[in-house]
């Protein structure tokens, strides 16, 4: 196997909450290096395919020996359900090496408040961050933001349970519960203006220069706290997101011909081939050459590794998920494939 893809033996199953289990692996040797934040790709056979989707890692580098990624099912998901219905110990996973840029740099001498906000699985990667800041920067506090529907979904509960208890006073969880018993003594319903407003007041004020946003959830709960964050004068640089979920397609009505989503004849140049094949309406690129044997490169399949990158030559093309793109590539006219649909007959895109 070459450097960019490992296999990975199954050490242990955690059953987290009724949809969520954490996968732990063996690290293998040479240990696989990977920072907090990150995601790793996991690859397997289902219904005579290969599958491949992105995990974020809720092991922390420089505190875990093992591998752990936390998986979620999802209604439909080919992997998601695989994995919670048939792995077991002792299997191995084909796996590319990690990636991702929802990451800090660690550093001892930092001394910042960072405030997360999680969503559902959006937990993931801040146990990642949360354990890394906790053990790198002693002088750095967290307050985590974390929105569930009740108290039964709540992953890696008594893990931060425990981290809390153990560093009284560097870690604070909020949690918010939509469904509540009446027992409860914290914030519910849904995360909107008022309710932020009392969080943060809540929460200690270190001043902008020394404070950094992060959120990872559902799209809906994260663009409504980036417009009551903005609304709260704080700085766009100083928040940072990983999205998770791809949209769905939105069919827009239109009688332009680039504005509907039908099937179209495009152009893929690739390693010096150029290959024209056939996109329908409801695949998208990437999905469309792998059934046709075209290898292209990818890897998360949800528009976030930018593994399948490519410069639109010419035509116009949809994306379902743009967040993988910086706005200097998009400007650029580069598309992601996995995500990516013809919206005009004379689609040809580069890649590599």
């Amino acid at each position: 196997m070459n450097d960019h893809y490992y296999r990975l033996k199954v050490k242990g199953i955690v059953q987290e909450t009724q949809k969520a289990i954490t996968i732990v692996f063996q690290q293998p040797e040479p240990p696989l290096e990977y920072r907090p934040g990150q995601f790793l790709t996991l690859i397997a056979e289902i219904e005579d395919k290969e599958v491949r989707r992105s995990y974020s890692f809720c092991s922390a580098p420089e505190i875990d020996r093992d591998l752990a990624v936390n998986v979620k099912r999802v209604e439909g998901g080919l992997m998601s359900n695989f994995l919670a219905d048939h792995l077991k110990v002792a299997d191995e996973l084909k796996v590319m090496e990690p990636m991702g840029h929802f990451t800090t740099d660690m550093d001892p001498l930092n001394k910042r408040h960072m405030i997360m906000f999680a969503g559902g699985s959006g937990i993931t990667p801040f146990m990642s961050h949360i354990k890394s800041i906790l053990k790198c920067e002693p002088l750095s506090i967290i307050s985590l933001i974390y929105a569930n529907r009740n108290i039964d979904s709540i992953i890696f509960m008594k893990e931060l349970e425990d981290l809390q208890a153990k560093n009284e006073g560097r870690i604070h969880v909020i949690h918010i519960l939509d469904e509540a018993p009446l027992t409860w003594q914290g914030p519910s319903g849904l995360l909107n203006p008022e309710m932020l407003k009392e969080i943060l007041e809540r929460i200690p004020d270190w001043g902008f220069d020394n404070t950094q946003y992060l959120m990872c959830g559902p799209e809906g709960m994260m663009r409504n706290i980036e417009t009551c964050l903005a609304d709260f004068g704080i700085p766009s640089g100083n928040l940072f997101k990983e999205s998770f979920v791809t949209p769905t397609i939105d069919k827009i009505q239109d009688d332009d011909d680039d504005t509907e989503l039908k099937t179209r004849e495009i152009v893929v140049v690739y390693d010096g081939e150029e290959h024209k094949f056939n996109v329908d309406a409801d695949s998208t690129i990437l999905e469309t050459a792998l059934d046709l044997d075209i290898d292209l490169p990818y890897s998360c399949q949800s528009g976030l590794c930018t593994a399948c990158r490519g410069k639109l030559l010419s035509g116009k093309v949809k994306l379902d998920e743009e967040e993988g793109l910086s706005d200097s590539e998009r400007e650029e006219g580069y598309i992601l494939t996995c995500v990516g649909h013809p919206l005009t007959k004379n689609v040809k895109i580069e890649i590599g």
